[in-house]
């Protein structure tokens, strides 16, 4: 696509051929429990548009609470039309690394939906207090509303034993119908980091990992995804480290004010107006409409 100025600055982007949402704060907002959604203005109108025009797109969200297929037909029942192979958590890119790493048993710290997906892929899940759940060859950390101090001692007892620490999500807040809501999996991770001095490997956003699953899921190009969100050191952070297409929304936690004071690598290569914006920069768009803002 050719650039743009505005207020004196310029960028020019590969031309997209695919697209990921951020979840909440950009589709849609849940509340605190993570039972009860809104959808946003012109989410069902932008994803039944892609799916019209054959462009593939995926839905990452840091949430780990359901499984993939559970979260998707809980999307599709307030009308967002997603298939279940769209709805990608940080679970499913866990499952990748450790089939790759070779890991076959791994200690959750997170709900019965957190493990789903590492079970889906034939590795065995424990969780604290059962038979043998500090011999592990991973921790995986996840959403668990209900983590105790007993789930912090097995996860660092793991640590200690050898197993690799994996975290759904290092994001410390994410957007809420009551606002801004702590994330479990930072706080945890904080915990047993602290205790173990342990590496991470983080599953979630803004983790190239991530970006990369979702582009060979999609069959896109990183270079040539748009990556839309509403957070600048989640998903806009991720896409500038990756050297895709970066689309801010001003839904969720960042005002359209706080773009542009963001770092540049925290800095969209545009603000969306409003979502269905995002429909002018894909390639092959037959509207060319003007979107809020792009920068360097």
């Amino acid at each position: 696509m050719s650039s743009v100025v505005q207020g004196g600055l310029a960028c020019g982007t590969a031309a997209v051929q695919g697209v990921v949402f951020d979840v909440d704060g950009t589709l849609l907002l849940s509340n605190r429990s993570l039972d009860g959604y809104e959808v946003l203005p012109g989410a069902i109108e932008v994803l039944t548009a892609l799916k019209a025009r054959h462009v593939p797109f995926a839905l990452l969200t840091n949430g780990s609470a359901y499984p993939p297929a559970e979260q998707a037909a809980k999307l599709r029942a307030v009308g967002l039309p997603v298939d279940d192979e769209q709805m990608i958590t940080p679970s499913s890119i866990a499952a990748d690394h450790m089939q790759r790493r070779g890991i076959r048993r791994v200690l959750v710290l997170g709900s019965v939906g957190v493990g789903q997906a590492l079970r889906d892929a034939g590795i065995e899940t424990v969780h604290t207090g059962e038979a043998g759940a500090t011999e592990v060859g991973g921790v995986f950390v996840g959403w668990h509303p209900e983590c105790g101090m007993k789930d912090i001692e097995a996860a660092c007892r793991a640590i200690w034993g050898g197993a690799e620490l994996c975290v759904a999500s290092d994001v410390p807040f994410f957007a809420t119908k009551q606002g801004r809501t702590i994330g479990y999996s930072f706080a945890i991770t904080a915990a047993v980091r602290r205790l173990t001095r342990a590496p991470m490997t983080l599953t979630g956003k803004p983790s190239i990992r991530a970006l990369r699953f979702v582009a060979r899921r999609l069959g896109v190009p990183v270079r040539a995804l748009a990556v839309v969100g509403d957070d600048p050191v989640v998903e806009i952070l991720m896409a500038r480290r990756g050297g895709a297409t970066a689309l801010a929304v001003t839904t969720g936690t960042t005002r359209r004010e706080d773009w542009a004071r963001q770092a540049r690598l925290h800095r969209p290569h545009g603000i969306l107006g409003e979502l269905r914006d995002v429909l002018s920069w894909v390639a092959g768009a037959e509207e060319k409409r003007g979107v809020g803002r792009r920068s360097s």
